[in-house]
């Protein structure tokens, strides 16, 4: 046992991966990997990756957005019997802009345990960061995709004091600061992409100058934005 005072038992277990680098991964959440019953998954192929880096052989369940109202009867019915599962995503915390509410919800409901091996998260790693406040924050995740809805989205935080943090794919990245930098003005703001990876990045600045900089660029990737809150000169 590599913990004192904490013992492994059947229940729902949400574990965190790393959200780049490999050697993130707590041994907590391996020495978990390694006693469950069943690893729910994201997607299976990443998942087994980072179970055959570590030399863990475990049953996979797939587990998505598109799939998760098929899967959860088999995963609650695995639970029901007193078995263990661990959820992992892609990267980063179960649950958070990934699958796993709809489970934790499911499980709570039925009076099963859930816990959580905390690890790596992309909002925390960026806000911490970036140079911006970090007191008190609003994580919005994934904005709409389409202009109108976005800019609704955004509108709703235009007057929070609130350090915001948003997810956003390369494809949509530019189209998004822009609509910030109309909804919000132009406030400081920092891009993160590939964070805890060799060549990790932050770039930080007005909106209007990180526009500027990164329309010149390939985009690749995830990325994570943290927009100064209202009022928020420093």
């Amino acid at each position: 046992m590599i913990y004192s005072r904490w013992e492994f038992v059947d229940m729902l277990y949400l574990v965190a991966t790393p959200i780049g680098n490999m050697g993130d991964i707590t041994l907590r959440a391996l020495e978990v990997l390694r006693e469950v019953d069943y690893v729910v998954s994201e997607d299976t192929r990443k998942t087994g990756m980072l179970l055959k880096k570590f030399e863990i052989k475990k049953p996979q369940i797939s587990f998505h957005e598109h799939n998760e109202q098929r899967s959860l009867p088999r995963i609650m019915s695995i639970l029901g019997e007193g078995k263990s599962v661990a959820l992992v995503t892609n990267a980063g915390s179960p649950s958070i802009s990934d699958p796993g509410f709809v489970l934790v919800r499911s499980a709570v409901e039925e009076g099963l345990s859930v816990t959580a091996i905390p690890g790596p998260a992309a909002l925390v790693a960026a806000l911490t960061t970036s140079g911006l406040p970090v007191h008190s924050f609003t994580f919005r995740g994934f904005p709409p995709r389409k202009v109108n809805a976005r800019k609704r989205f955004l509108k709703v935080d235009a007057d929070s004091s609130h350090t915001l943090i948003f997810y956003e794919s390369p494809h949509r990245l530019i189209a998004f600061l822009k609509d910030a930098l109309e909804v919000y003005g132009d406030r400081k703001a920092a891009v993160a992409n590939d964070l805890t990876k060799m060549f990790e990045r932050m770039d930080r600045g007005l909106l209007s100058e990180l526009i500027e900089r990164l329309e010149a660029e390939q985009l690749r990737g995830e990325y994570t934005v943290v927009i100064a809150g209202a009022g928020k000169t420093s």
